[in-house]
This record gives structure tokens, C-alpha cells and sequence, in this order.
């Protein structure tokens, strides 16, 4: 690769979170550069190393010296999908900023694609997946989560659009303006509001390696979505109370009818333990609930920064400091020294 670092505001930002992708990165630079120089020469691409353990961080730093229009931020630890993103987009100084993954299971090639939607007019173009090369139960749990979400969510959030978008600057201002720790990109994007319009695309297979998104990871990802933007979750809780208290009364005056009216000898043990042991289970379930939604209150409150940025490379000193971030663990060493 080659390239030569412009001294005006890039046209472009590409922002990619990168855990443990070493043997990927090499054909991820190359078509990405490729399809990037059909549409401006006048681009960036930040890559945001998440804490891999690898060896992404030393082949980061050989594409970079490469070519200084890639760019490297590297996180003290690994923060996560959302928040490696997050950092990418505080980041990022293009007109436009494009969002996806590194392990190409988002292809470059429909970077041009989005661009050209943006020169349209709009001010987010996201990527909707058509097919996907997962397994058959990763496919239905996607399928299902977009729909639960969207059907549950109190903004209107586009059908199978994951984080692969563009984002005009303007949009991504209004995403760094927002201080919450757990996460919601594709979420906060829609929230922005603007014009968006979609642009439909094939998901590829990952190009090497194992999913970094394990499930577990999924699940954390979804419970955010969902807490993030519904209150459904608190109405369902209530919902489920009023009917268990409704089937109480029902039972408990069904109880005091047969007793009052009939000769019948009416087991107390078993009814009294099932009912005992269902509104139980239906207390557990709104106090769990309710618990999700108070620790997210509690990780704001906290206030701690989302990440800590190690160390960075191609930005220059002026754009190292930044209010959103702990600063980079080198630099404040050496303003403590000063």
C-alpha cells in the first residue's frame, strides 16, 4: 500500500474495531484502500485496536508506516465492540464517516456504494444485510432480535442494519455528544435522525479465525439494545403482575366459592405453594429487570471514561487530547513530568 498523508481535512473516515484479526488485516487493507481510492484520494481509515493479544498491533503499525492515511488507536484493554467504536468516531475528521467490521465479513467493495448515497443527499446510509453466511440458529437469532427490537423500540430503528453504515460528520457529532457507557451504535444512529435510507448488501463469510463475537457477547449486546431503547421490558414486568394478581383474585374467589357453597374439602398445601411459588417467580423476574435498567443507571453515574487510550499513532499531539477519553497513558506520564 501506498499513499501519501493529505494535508487537508479528509473527505472520508472509516472507522474499524480490530480484536485479534491479525491474519486477516493484510487483505482488509488491500481492498479497502482499493475500493476507498475509487472514491476520493483524500481519506482515513482509523483502526481501533480493542486490546488484541495477537500480533494485529504490530501489523497495524507496518500498514500504517506503509501508508499514513491508516491510522492507529490502540486501547489500554479490550472495551468492547461498541466502545472500540465509540473511540473511532471521537476520532474520526472526515466528512463522512463509515463504520464497519474488520473481519471483512462487511465488504469494502460496498463503501462505494454508501458514498455515493451521502453525495445524494442524505445524511446516514446504512447497510442491510440480505443473506447471511452463519449457521441456520446465529441466522434466526438475528432475524428475531431485529424484529423484537424494532417492534419494542420507542424510535423507528431499520430492519437487519447492523453497525456497516456511513454517517455524515454532522451525525457523527451528535453520537459523540451522547455520554452513555452501554452502547447502542446502530441505535444512536437511528436517534440522530436526518435522512437515512438504506442500501442492501450480501454479508460475507469471515475471511479467517473463529467469530470475535461470541455469544455471550450477543446476548450482552441485545440486553443493551433493549434497555437502551424500550421501556417495554418495565411494562411487560407490569403486565405480568396485573395478570398473576388478576388469576389470584379469580383463584381466591373461586376457593371462597366452593367453600361457602359446597361440602368439598379443598387441599391447602398444593394451592397454597403453587401460588406461593408463582408470584415468586413473577417478583424475581421484575426485580431482575429492574436491577438491568439500575445498573445502567449506576455505570453513569459512575461517570469513569468509556475507554483509555494507550497509545495512538498518525493523529499528531494536537488531536491527542481529548475530553471524552483518559487521555493516552504515555502522554500523561509526561505532562506529570512537566
Amino acid at each position: 500500500m501506498s499513499g501519501e498523508m493529505s494535508a487537508t481535512k479528509p473527505v472520508l473516515s472509516v472507522v474499524i474495531p480490530i480484536y485479534n484479526e491479525e491474519s486477516t488485516l493484510p487483505e482488509l487493507g488491500r481492498r479497502l484502500v482499493s475500493a476507498l481510492e475509487r472514491v476520493t484520494p483524500d481519506f482515513e481509515v482509523v483502526f481501533v485496536d480493542d486490546g488484541s493479544v495477537d500480533g494485529s498491533r504490530d501489523r497495524l503499525m507496518e500498514m500504517s508506516a506503509a501508508d499514513p492515511r491508516l491510522k492507529v488507536l490502540r486501547l489500554s484493554r479490550n472495551f468492547g465492540h461498541q466502545t472500540a467504536l465509540s473511540a473511532g468516531i471521537d476520532h474520526a475528521t472526515g466528512d463522512g464517516v463509515v463504520l464497519m467490521d474488520g473481519d471483512l465479513q462487511d465488504p469494502p467493495e460496498v463503501v462505494p456504494e454508501l458514498v455515493a448515497r451521502w453525495r445524494d443527499g442524505y445524511d446516514v446510509v446504512y447497510a442491510i444485510k440480505e443473506k447471511r453466511k452463519e449457521g441456520a440458529l446465529k441466522r434466526a437469532g438475528f432475524r428475531v432480535f431485529y424484529r423484537l427490537l424494532s417492534s419494542f423500540s420507542n424510535i423507528d430503528l431499520p430492519l437487519d442494519a447492523g453497525i456497516f453504515s456511513l454517517m455524515d460528520q454532522r451525525v457523527a457529532e451528535v453520537l459523540r455528544a451522547m455520554p452513555e457507557r452501554n452502547r447502542y451504535i446502530s441505535g444512536l444512529r437511528a436517534y440522530a435522525g436526518g435522512r437515512q435510507t438504506g442500501v442492501r448488501f450480501e454479508r460475507a463469510a469471515r475471511h479467517a479465525g473463529d467469530p470475535r463475537q461470541t455469544p455471550r457477547k450477543l446476548l450482552r449486546l441485545a440486553l443493551d439494545a433493549l434497555f437502551s431503547f424500550s421501556y417495554a421490558p418495565l411494562r411487560l414486568a407490569s403486565y405480568v403482575g396485573l395478570a398473576a394478581s388478576g388469576l389470584s383474585f379469580v383463584a381466591l374467589v373461586t376457593i371462597l366459592l366452593v367453600k361457602l357453597s359446597t361440602d368439598l374439602a379443598i387441599p391447602g398445601w398444593a394451592s397454597v405453594m403453587s401460588a406461593v411459588l408463582f408470584l415468586g417467580g413473577v417478583q424475581l423476574v421484575t426485580v431482575g429487570i429492574m436491577g438491568e435498567y439500575i445498573g445502567r443507571i449506576f455505570d453513569e453515574v459512575k461517570g469513569r471514561p468509556r475507554y483509555v487510550i494507550e497509545s495512538r499513532r498518525g493523529f499528531g499531539f494536537a488531536e491527542a487530547s481529548s475530553a471524552r477519553d483518559a487521555g493516552s497513558v504515555p502522554e500523561r506520564r509526561r505532562s506529570a513530568l512537566n
